[in-house]
Parts: C-alpha cells; structure tokens; sequence
C-alpha cells in the first residue's frame, strides 16, 4: 500500500504501509527482552549485558562518500560523519544523542546510522547530494548506567553539546545552525540538553531540536503505560523497583505536586482522537510520604523535562516532533508538543499513525527520513 502522505501547517501525518514487518520487529525485540531478563534471574548473564552484546552484532554504517572519525570532546566519545564533498561555505551541524534507556547504545551502532542521515539519495524529495554537503553529523557515546549512575549520561552529552558549540567553525560549522537530535530516552537527554543551554549566554543559540519519541515524564497519564517503561526508567536511576506497584497507583506525588504538574501532565490535554482505544481514568491513591521521598529524582527536570518550569520551555527553540500511535511514550510527544505551542514555540509534529516505539530501526525509516529532511533542510521553515 502506498503511504499515506498528509501535511497541515506545521503537522505532518503518516501512515505507515499495512505490508511492514513491524509485527516481527516487535515480536524479536519482546523475545530478546525476556530472554535477557530470565537469564539476569537464574545468574547467567546480567540483562543489561546481554542486550549490549545483542546490540553490538547489528554491522555500523559503511558509506564511500562519508569521512567517519571517532574522537573525544573532553572526556565525550564522539563519532564524526563528515561528507567527503566540499562545501563553500560553513556546514549545519546534527548533534545526536542514542537512545537505550541511559544503559544501552554505542557509537559503534545506533539510530543515526539507521536513518542515514547523510546518505541522501537524489531520489529522494526533497533532498539531493548537494544538501549532504552541508551537513556534518555527531554521535556521541556518553557513559551508561549501571557503571555510571545517573545523571552522568546527561552531563556527558552537556558536556559534549558545550563544547561543540564552542569549537563549531574548527569542524567547519555554522555555530548558529546546530540542531540537536535523539531517539526515545537519547529524546529525553535531546529536550534536557535544550533546556539546560536556554540561559547560557555565553554559547550560540540551537536553531533546533528533534525528539523521536522521546520520554518525557507522563507517570500519570494512564493511557498505554505499561510496566516495563517504568523496571527500566527505575533501573536508569537506580530505584527500588519493590516500590513499583505503588508508584504505578502514583503514591509518589505529593498533593502539592499535584496541583503544580497537572496543568501540564494531565489526561485533559490529550485530544479525544488518542483516546479511542479503551481509555480508562485512573482513580488517585493517597500519597505516601516514604515514596514521595524516594521518588523525588523521577520530577527532576534531567529525567523529566516535560516538568521544567514555563520561563524554561518558553525559550525552547523549534522543534521537529515524532510520536508512533503504538507506543507507550506517544502522549510525553502529545503533552510537550502542547506546552511548546503554548508558549508560542514552533513545532512542526509527525505522527506514525501505525508506527510503534522503535520504528526507525525498520526500512520503512524511510519515511521518516523525508519527515525529518522537510523540516531540516526546507529553507522556507528553518532559514537555515
């Protein structure tokens, strides 16, 4: 089937083609997930290792018309994707961050090199050779939890985010044409990262930020939450997970945080269209003043940034958005797209309307290579 190709404004809405093999994708990604955890419980192989080396066999980009170096900004791992072909002026920059829940992912193999971000096809509209040009693209390795606690991962991207913007012209690059960029938790570290460089004075603007379904916050907004995002949010910050039950019930949020987060974090800003498929309010439990005390880490705007105050978001700059449909982070996309154009924020929203989380390891990526491409390189948008 061909797919479904519709634009309104600044929205962009996709259909997926009924014939992908998202099923089996998924269907491997559950097998190796419980079959990394069975062996962590009987002592063979801790999960989190098992899922590394699994990770590690899927074979890195190879690409004749890329320059691709490894080198370190400070301490920051950094993999370099620099197009062979001369430009005449300073390039844009893509700063990516990997997702993996804080504990998974490498420079060796991730998401920017599935997307292919410089391997533009003439082909393809509306990109063309000449714009691969223009682009110099970064991955950056940071420290994995559990060997590095968090928040390590985000001051490693921070870091590395620092200092790119101060040294932009040494790569060839406009300083004031960098966009930062991450998948599902590397989202998160993405709109951190944003937040945490609105009031440097002393750094270039980002012109932009992309966040492929990223995780936000949303513990209690009950529509798809489901308890493995919550095992490894937890595992990421190195809670208890004995507290699991009563922080699916939201024992952890105290009255007063409440009152503050549910003009942001409430079921009331999701639209009635994402609510089709058996949603069901969720009655509050009491707070427990133990819980609330041992939870505190997770309203940390570092782990959820759609928490951060309305004079942070207002100095966002533009964003590109994804959310998949089948997925348990789709309403963190929903509600932060909500608080960005609430505070007037460009935000240009591609939804996968038969997507699920993890869709861009798929070759149906291609679609959302061209999403991304009309917001990036579309000059009449971005003015870049």
């Amino acid at each position: 089937m061909d797919q479904e190709f519709h634009s309104r404004n600044q929205y962009v809405t996709l259909t997926l083609p009924q014939d992908n093999p998202s099923w089996k994708f998924a269907l491997i990604c559950g097998f190796f997930y419980h079959q990394a955890t069975f062996l962590d419980k009987v002592g063979i192989i801790s999960e989190v290792h098992l899922l590394r080396v699994i990770m590690e066999t899927i074979p890195p980009l190879k690409d004749t018309r890329l320059l691709i170096k490894d080198v370190r900004f400070e301490r920051v791992k950094v993999r370099i994707y620099q197009p062979k072909a001369s430009s005449n002026s300073l390039r844009r920059g893509m700063l990516y961050f990997h997702g993996g829940v804080g504990r998974l992912g490498s420079i060796k193999i991730h998401t920017l090199d599935l997307l292919e971000i410089n391997e533009c096809q003439d082909s393809i509209w509306p990109v063309t050779g000449n714009d691969c040009a223009k682009t110099l693209s970064l991955l950056f390795r940071y420290r994995l939890a559990p060997e590095h606690p968090y928040p390590a991962q985000f001051e490693d991207c921070l870091t590395a985010a620092i200092h790119f913007l101060r040294t932009a012209q040494d790569h060839g690059v406009d300083p004031s044409r960098v966009v930062i960029c991450g998948d599902s938790s590397g989202g998160t570290l993405t709109a951190a990262v944003a937040q945490a460089l609105v009031n440097r004075r002393d750094l270039p603007k980002l012109r932009a930020q992309i966040l492929i379904y990223p995780f936000l916050q949303n513990a209690r907004v009950p529509i798809l939450l489901k308890e493995r995002t919550l095992v490894l949010g937890l595992k990421y910050i190195n809670l208890d997970l004995g507290f699991i039950k009563e922080l699916f019930k939201g024992c952890h949020v105290s009255e007063q945080q409440r009152l503050k987060y549910q003009k942001w974090v409430s079921p009331d800003h999701i639209p009635h269209e994402f609510k089709t498929r058996g949603y069901k309010p969720s009655p509050k439990s009491p707070p427990s003043e133990e819980i609330c005390e041992m939870a505190k880490l997770v309203f940390d705007p570092v782990f959820s940034p759609l928490l951060a105050e309305d004079s942070v978001i207002a100095q966002l700059p533009e964003t590109f958005l994804l959310t998949c449909e089948f997925d348990v982070l789709r309403d963190d996309g929903l509600l932060y797209k909500k608080r960005l154009e609430d505070h007037g924020i460009k935000v240009t929203w591609c939804h996968l309307e038969e997507g699920f989380h993890g869709t861009v390891f798929l070759k149906i990526t291609s679609v959302i290579k061209i999403c991304i491409y009309i917001f990036y390189i579309d000059n009449r948008y971005m003015g870049i």
